[in-house]
Order: structure tokens, then sequence, then C-alpha cells
């Protein structure tokens, strides 16, 4: 009996196991903008994005008239489309070729069909390319776009070909050396763009 060193009228063995209460503090509050560690990415950004940069590259020879003797213009929406492909292989199903070419000869003046058949052949041939590579760098997807744009235009050449006179196969060379030139800055805006879309 007695008071306890403690000031307490209770000894100490009957005070073992009693719950100590915790002393009020104040709420922690987070100042600042969310932290992004716990956002989440924008489904609709996440699969449009690559989309919309096709169509409108695609829009470019309606958007940017030129008057010339021969084609100029490189093939923006088709380079875009390659672009995508070769960064993010698994992106598309290998059907895709098939609508994009076909709103590409609504908006290039083709004969309608030719764009669905070239970008569908081109998306099958970089599949077997890509499988058949063991390794891959900056260059070797230069290489394959330009064997693509090579192939594109050679088979638009003779597509034209089959519903009038053909072009002169030189008529295109201006055109594949300035789509060979502009692709490496292609490809960096869509890998800028893909880091956007991907962004939290």
């Amino acid at each position: 009996s007695g008071m306890s060193r403690f000031g307490s009228s209770k000894p100490w063995y009957a005070r073992w196991g009693q719950v100590v209460p915790k002393l009020p503090t104040a709420p922690i509050t987070k100042r600042g903008p969310k932290s992004r560690l716990y956002r989440r990415q924008s489904p609709t950004r996440v699969r449009a994005t690559p989309i919309v940069m096709v169509v409108v590259a695609c829009m470019m020879p309606l958007l940017i008239p030129m008057v010339s003797s021969m084609p100029l213009l490189p093939p923006l929406g088709f380079m875009t489309f390659i672009a995508w492909r070769l960064l993010r292989p698994g992106l598309w199903p290998l059907w895709v070729g098939f609508p994009f070419g076909l709103f590409d000869d609504i908006c290039s003046g083709q004969p309608f069909g030719s764009g669905a058949f070239l970008w569908s052949v081109t998306i099958l041939v970089l599949e077997i390319w890509e499988h058949r590579l063991l390794a891959r760098d900056y260059i070797m997807d230069w290489i394959l776009a330009g064997l693509a744009l090579i192939l594109f235009l050679g088979g638009g050449l003779f597509m034209v070909g089959l519903t009038q006179m053909r072009p002169p196969v030189s008529s295109i060379l201006p055109q594949l050396i300035i789509a060979l030139l502009l692709f490496p800055l292609i490809m960096r805006g869509v890998a800028a763009a893909d880091r956007w879309r991907l962004a939290r």
C-alpha cells in the first residue's frame, strides 16, 4: 500500500497491461502537388495518341497543297506509322495497316485500295524482318525504314501504272531522298509523344 515512486496509489504489478493513452498529435498534412507515384496513366491518351498522330500525318497532303511536276512531299502518314511500329512492335495488330492504308488513299489521291495493300504488306514484312534480326539499334531502324519506304513508293508507282501511264522511276527519287532525311526527325517526335502518352 501507499504511493509508488511514480505517484500512483496502485503498485506496478496492478498497472501491468493497462493501455497507455496516446497523446494528441497535430494532423500531418502534405502540401504541394499530388505525388506522381500514385497517378495512373490515362487509357484514352495511351491508346489514342498513336492513332491521332498517324491520321493527322496522313492528312498533311490536304493541309499542305503543293504544285510540282513530280511528288516532293514524303508520305508522312506512312512514315509516322513505321516509326510507331519500330518503336513499339507490339502496339498494333497486323491487320491495322488495312484501315490506315484506306484512309491514306482518301487523303493522298492514290488508287483506292493500293495504300491498304501496301501498308498491310509492309507491316508483315517488318514483322518477318524483326524476327530474323538478333539485335537492333538506331542505324538498323533507319535501314528498315528506308527499305519500307522503297517498297511503299515503288509499289505505289506500280499501282498508278495499272490505271494510267506509268511515270518513270526517277520521279520518286526526290520524294524518297526527302523521306530518308526526314525520318530521324519523325522518329524523335514519335519517341517524345510516346514518353508523353505513358507519363503519369
